[in-house]
Formats: C-alpha cells, sequence, structure tokens
C-alpha cells in the first residue's frame, strides 16, 4: 500500500490505524522542567493563572511539549504562531497574543530605562536585567503579562482556556525566553536591535526621543482610607491548614427522640466542615451549586467500596451497585462525567463518531452517543468531551479523566 505522504514523518512507529500523535517522552527528557532563568519563570507564572479554571490542561501540555509535538514556533510582535500534531493527521494551528506596546508607550518606558546607566549598559551588552520591569512600572505599564493578557487560540475542538495544544506552546515559549529574554520584548512589540537602536539614539542625543506617558496615579489604598475613617482594618481570620471535624458534634449526641445517630451527624458536619473550609481557603465553591445527585455523588466518590456508601445508597433511595458507579464518574470527570454516565441519549454529530470509532478500532460499534469495542466505550458527552468507560463486575464504570480527543484516551 502506498503510504499517505502526511503521514509521512511517524510512519516508522505508526500504523494506519493508530493515532497520529507523538510517542509519549521517555527517559531524561519526560520529566525536564520549564522555566530554568528568572524570565521563563514569571511567563509560567502568568500562563498558570491564566489556566487557574483548568489545571489538567497543564499537566498534559507540558507532555505535548517533552515529547517534542510543538513542530515549530515562530515569535513575532505580539503573536507567537506554531504547529502542534495532535492525533489526527494535520497538526493543529496555535496562537498565542499579549498586547504589543504602542510607539508613545515604549517611548515612555526607555525614557526611564535611558536614566539607569547600568541598566542601558547591561542591554547594549546583550542582558536583560530584571529590573527593566521596574522601569516599566514606573512609565505605568506591566512588561510581565498578567493572567488576562495571555490569550490563546487552536483550532482544535477543545474549548478549555488553554487547551493542551496552546499549554504545550506556552510551556515552549518559556524556552525561547530562557534562551532569549528578548523575545518578551518583542512580544511586547519591539525587535531586539530596533530597541537597542533607540536606546544608543537616546544615550547620544542626551534626552528622549519621543512623548512619554504619565505614570498611573497612586490614589489612596483602600486599607489606608478605611484605616483614616473607621480605624485599623481587622485582619481576617486564616483558614486551618486543613479541613477538620467539628469538637461539638463529637461530644454532644444528638437527642434519643431525634432519631438521628451520632455517627450521622458527624458526617454530615464533617462534610460541612470540609466544605466551609473550601469556600474559606478559596479552593472551590464548596459544592453550593451541586444538585441533588452530584452532591450524592461527590459524597459517595470519597467512600469507594465502603460500608457507608452503601448505608448512603440505602438512605437516598437507590442501589449501591448504582451509587458506586456515579462515585467512579464523579471522581474521574466531576458534574460532567456523571452527567455522561447517566444520560440515555443525546444528539450526536456522525463525523464525531466517526472519530471515535476510528480510536477504537475495526470492531467498534456505535449506538447514540457511544461506541463500544470488547470491554471498553467511549462516550461523547454533550460539553463536547469524550469519556472512557470499562466493563468491571458487568457494568460500566468511568476510567479517565475527559478529553477532547478519543485516541488519547484510548492509547493512554
Amino acid at each position: 500500500m502506498t503510504p499517505d505522504p502526511d503521514r509521512t514523518p511517524w510512519r516508522g512507529w505508526r500504523t494506519s490505524s493508530e493515532s497520529a500523535a507523538l510517542p509519549a517522552a521517555k527517559g531524561a527528557g519526560s520529566r525536564r522542567p520549564f522555566g530554568a532563568t528568572w524570565w521563563g519563570r514569571a511567563w509560567l507564572n502568568a500562563l498558570e493563572h491564566r489556566a487557574r479554571l483548568d489545571p489538567n490542561r497543564l499537566g498534559r501540555g507540558r507532555s505535548y511539549a517533552r515529547r517534542g509535538s510543538v513542530l515549530d514556533l515562530t515569535v513575532d510582535p505580539g503573536v507567537v504562531r506554531a504547529r502542534v500534531q495532535g492525533s489526527r493527521v494535520t497538526p493543529y494551528e496555535v496562537t498565542v497574543k499579549i498586547r504589543a506596546f504602542s510607539d508613545a508607550e515604549w517611548s515612555a518606558v526607555l525614557d526611564v530605562v535611558s536614566a539607569q546607566i547600568g541598566r542601558v549598559a547591561a542591554l547594549l551588552d546583550g542582558e536583560l536585567p530584571p529590573e527593566v520591569v521596574d522601569d516599566a512600572q514606573a512609565a505605568g505599564l506591566e512588561l510581565l503579562p498578567d493572567a488576562g493578557e495571555v490569550l490563546t487560540a487552536c483550532n482544535c475542538p477543545d474549548f478549555a482556556v488553554p487547551c493542551k495544544h496552546s499549554a504545550a506552546v506556552c510551556y515552549l515559549i518559556a524556552d525561547e525566553l530562557d534562551e532569549d529574554p528578548f523575545a518578551l520584548l518583542l512580544l511586547r512589540g519591539r525587535r531586539r536591535d530596533e530597541l537597542l537602536s533607540m536606546l544608543r539614539s537616546r544615550r547620544s542625543t542626551g534626552g528622549a526621543a519621543g512623548p512619554a506617558l504619565k505614570a498611573r496615579p497612586v490614589g489612596v489604598p483602600a486599607k489606608a482610607a478605611f484605616a483614616a475613617s473607621v480605624g485599623a482594618v481587622p485582619m481576617p481570620p486564616r483558614p486551618l491548614g486543613q479541613p477538620g471535624v467539628p469538637t461539638a458534634v463529637q461530644v454532644l449526641e444528638p437527642p434519643r427522640k431525634s432519631g438521628i445517630a451520632g455517627r450521622d451527624l458527624v458526617a454530615l458536619a464533617t462534610d460541612a466542615a470540609r466544605r466551609a473550609w473550601e469556600l474559606a481557603a478559596g479552593d472551590g465553591d464548596g459544592g453550593l451549586g451541586l444538585t441533588q445527585s452530584e452532591d450524592l455523588a461527590r459524597r459517595a466518590a470519597g467512600m469507594p467500596g465502603s460500608a457507608a456508601l452503601t448505608d448512603l445508597a440505602h438512605r437516598a433511595g437507590v442501589s449501591a451497585r448504582q451509587l458506586t458507579s456515579w462515585a467512579a464518574a464523579w471522581r474521574e470527570g466531576g458534574a460532567g462525567g456523571l452527567a455522561v454516565a447517566v444520560a440515555e441519549g443525546i444528539e450526536v454529530d456522525p463525523g464525531a463518531m466517526a472519530e471515535g470509532a476510528a480510536a477504537l478500532g475495526a470492531s467498534a460499534e456505535v449506538e447514540g452517543n457511544r461506541v463500544t469495542a470488547e470491554r471498553r466505550q467511549l462516550r461523547l458527552g454533550a460539553d463536547g468531551l469524550w469519556y472512557l468507560f470499562t466493563e468491571q463486575f458487568n457494568d460500566w464504570m468511568l476510567s479517565a479523566p475527559p478529553s477532547p480527543d478519543p485516541a488519547e484516551l484510548v492509547s493512554e
């Protein structure tokens, strides 16, 4: 059979029925860190804050970066462009953007930098000292992007921000900054030679080469304003290092006529204390928006295979087998995992189902939003993500976190 030229680079280790994705990294490079310098770490800090809503994509992005899935990467003023090899043959197109400074803004930054002889000497010598960040702030600007400024885009079907392909590119941008921190200035709109030329011009003329911006007004800190009118701002109590069990419910038994067992009250109070701790520590919303079924699955997820789960199922009016399945779905996929575990049928795109069938191979059978082959089943959720179920004790159990790429679930 004549090989597909689009797959030629990977023919040596992938058959025509397998994913086009590059193999997992092995050896010393499989766990290599990113952000070895001050500039690289600062960039990754902005990325990780940007991805706070979905940190799972960062781990996948690191894996893609380590295995060499980013085929090329170019840095231009305000934008990074790259192609990332996913599981399909055609690589995905990724862009990462931050706002480039205007001419007037750059002029203001260089006015401040030019006043620092040591700073200018370092720049002209090819070094970018971290103090340049302070110079930009003195001009009312932030050289390092904050969480909301790192804008990623990818033509893959994953709606996460950033997706794993975009995250892989962002990790390699950290490598670029480790190698040449002037790449950050390029992202802000100035090439290295342009910047150095402007600095030399300022030093030779002894003055600024353009209009300067006014620094941002300092204003009055909210804490100082409160103290001036009311008094010292009270310090909020810090949450404990970890949630605990309320002491009162361990000491006080509920009234005998209440019909409430002491151990049940302890379990409920402990759960409530943990949710309150999450709210106080800023770690989630405490599950306040969950439906009854979702909250039941959440509670059961913390007691796999125990008598407590069986007792909880009895009290909730569901079978222990069903609740065990719900608990597994919640552990792996949260609310989305539970939804796809209990949903009987949703409208799906036939093309998407064909992609799932290809991932499971020739023996796969498609029914509704489900693709089944032997003891494995892929389900397409209403959220556009794929979920992998495996048959355990004559029941289908969610066995992995979701992914927009069905082939990735099958290969792991």
